[in-house]
C-alpha cells in the first residue's frame, strides 16, 4: 500500500514542521553504491550504510494509521532503529530524558566535557575500541577522584561520548552530567557542592591529562588498573618520547558549562548530546552532482553559522569515522 496524504484536520494541526529538503539517507542512495566500489568498507559500516538506506522506505515495510474522527488513513513506513541513523533516535531520546528526570536527584547540576587533544586522532582511529575506553575509564576516574578529594565523598555521573565536531572531523571528547555533590563515605548523608563551583579546571585538566597519558604511554600495572587491555604499541622509544612531548606540551581542554536552575534543564541540554548522530538532516542545505552542500557552526567566530562544501565521497567518508565498533556503548552511568 503506497503512502498517501491525508487531509484529516486534526493531522494537519499536529503535523511537524516541514521536512528538510534533502536527508542524509539521500547522500547514500545517491553515492552509497559507487563509494563501496571505490573504498574499502568494513562489515561494520556496510551494516550502517544498508541500514540508513533502508530506513522508512518499503524495503522494512509498515503500517496504515486510521484516524477514527475523520475516517482518513496514511501509511507509514517503518525504521530500522539503527543508532547512527539520524532518523531513528528522536523517541528514544526523549524516553532517555524522561527516564532521567524521574531518577535525578533534585540537585543542582554540572554539564562538563572533557577533550583529548587532535594529535591522539589517528592513534584513536586506529584503535577504536581500545583507546575510546581509556578515554572513558579515565574521564570517569577522573571526576570521582575529584569528588573525593573536593567534597570528601563518593560522586557519580553519566557521561556520553562523541567523536566528531561541526564539520563531521574526528574531535573525540565525552559530555558528562554530573550532580552538585557527593554521597558520604558511610552512606548516611549528602555533601552539598557549592551550586556555582564544582572542581578547579585546572586541577580537572592535569588529572585527565596524567591518568590516561599514563595509561597510554606505559601500560602494564596502570593499564590492569584501568582494566584496558589491547592497548596499541607505540612505536619506538623515541616515538614515545615525542608523543608523550606533544601530550604534554599543552593543557588538555575541561569545560564546565555554568549550572542552572535545576537538573531537569541540565538533563534537556545533555539530551542533546545523547543521541546525536555525525550529522543532522536539518543541516543539509544541497545535493546535486556528487556534491553535498551542509551547515555549521564556526566555534571561531562566536558560534556563526556558515556553510560548507564537500564532495559526497568525502562526506561519506567522515560520516562513516564515527561508526563506532560493534557494541561499543556511546552512553555510560
Amino acid at each position: 500500500m503506497p503512502p498517501h496524504a491525508t487531509d484529516c484536520p486534526e493531522a494537519a494541526a499536529r503535523r511537524p514542521p516541514s521536512a528538510p529538503p534533502w536527508e542524509v539517507a539521500d547522500i547514500f542512495r545517491l553515492y552509497g553504491t559507487i563509494y563501496r566500489r571505490t573504498h574499502p568498507v568494513p562489515p561494520v559500516q556496510q551494516q550502517v550504510m544498508h541500514a540508513i538506506e533502508a530506513c522508512r522506505t518499503a524495503q522494512l515495510g509498515g503500517h496504515a494509521e486510521h484516524c477514527p474522527t475523520w475516517g482518513c488513513e496514511r501509511y507509514a513506513y517503518h525504521s530500522w532503529r539503527n543508532r547512527p541513523c539520524p532518523q531513528c533516535q528522536t523517541f528514544t531520546k526523549v524516553q532517555w530524558v524522561e527516564d532521567r528526570k524521574a531518577a535525578w536527584l533534585p540537585v543542582p547540576s554540572f554539564h562538563l566535557v572533557l577533550t583529548v587533544p587532535h594529535a591522539l586522532t589517528p592513534l584513536i582511529l586506529a584503535h577504536q575500541r581500545p583507546l575510546l575506553t581509556l578515554l572513558f575509564n579515565t574521564a570517569s576516574q577522573t571526576l570521582v577522584q575529584c569528588g573525593h578529594r573536593t567534597l570528601g565523598g563518593q560522586s557519580g555521573c553519566t557521561m556520553v561520548l562523541h567523536t566528531w565536531d561541526q564539520t563531521l572531523a574526528a574531535h573525540c571528547h565525552v559530555h558528562c552530567l554530573m550532580a552538585a555533590g557527593a554521597r558520604s563515605a558511610d552512606s548516611t548523608r549528602w555533601i552539598e557542592a557549592d551550586p556555582r563551583f564544582l572542581f578547579p579546571g585546572r586541577a580537572l585538566s592535569t588529572v585527565f591529562r596524567g591518568k590516561f597519558c599514563e595509561a597510554l604511554l606505559q601500560g602494564g600495572a596502570t593499564a590492569t588498573t584501568l582494566r584496558m587491555k589491547g592497548l596499541p604499541a607505540l612505536g619506538t622509544p623515541e616515538d614515545v618520547k615525542q608523543l608523550r612531548a606533544q601530550l604534554y606540551a599543552k593543557d588538555w581542554v575541561v569545560y564546565a558549562k555554568a549550572p542552572l536552575v535545576g537538573p531537569g534543564h541540565v538533563l534537556d541540554s545533555v539530551g542533546r548530546y545523547t543521541h546525536r548522530v555525525a550529522m543532522a538532516n536539518h543541516r543539509l542545505l544541497d545535493v546535486r552532482a556528487g556534491w553535498v552542500r551542509f551547515a555549521y557552526r564556526s566555534r571561531r567566530q562566536g558560534n556563526r553559522v556558515q556553510t560548507m562544501t564537500l564532495d559526497a565521497d568525502a562526506l561519506i567518508h567522515r560520516f562513516l569515522l564515527h561508526v563506532l565498533p560493534r557494541g561499543f556503548m556511546r552512553l555510560r552511568h
